[in-house]
């Protein structure tokens, strides 16, 4: 019985800048580095295509990471008039800047975030889902 090989490899991308997230970047991992300031990750939107991009929404699963310690200015995940359901934990276990029942329409990484902070979102085809690790406190925060 032969072994079964695959590419068990996350495919990842930069951003320092502005960027439109798209469908098929579904899977991918983005390192978050804003050495230019201030930016705005703006995710698809909730009608199932984006600049011809017309796969199925259901089952987007995206990986935000902060690369850079301190980035040079806040980093805005955007989600339009879609609406995020997050849950986050600082250092120490502090959940205070979690969603639950209210839905937000912005993650905002903050310059006092550390190499190595992250933001997960999932869309189940009908709602964007969110999970945040911080190392320092209130440096990842919503609008």
């Amino acid at each position: 019985m032969g072994r079964v090989y695959f590419n068990a490899r996350r495919e990842t991308h930069t951003v320092d800048g502005a960027y439109t997230v798209k469908n098929s970047d579904s899977g991918k991992v983005f390192m978050l580095s804003s050495t230019g300031g201030a930016c705005e990750i703006t995710l698809p939107t909730l009608s199932g295509t984006v600049a011809g991009d017309n796969l199925s929404e259901e089952g987007l699963y995206y990986k935000f990471i902060v690369e850079e310690d301190t980035p040079a200015g806040i980093i805005t995940i955007a989600a339009g008039s879609a609406i995020i359901d997050m849950v986050m934990k600082d250092i120490g276990g502090d959940a205070s800047n979690s969603t639950a029942d209210t839905a937000v329409s912005n993650i905002l990484i903050g310059t006092a975030t550390k190499q190595g902070d992250y933001v997960n979102l999932f869309h189940d085809g009908t709602s964007w889902y969110g999970e945040c690790l911080s190392s320092t406190n209130n440096s990842i925060t919503t609008s």
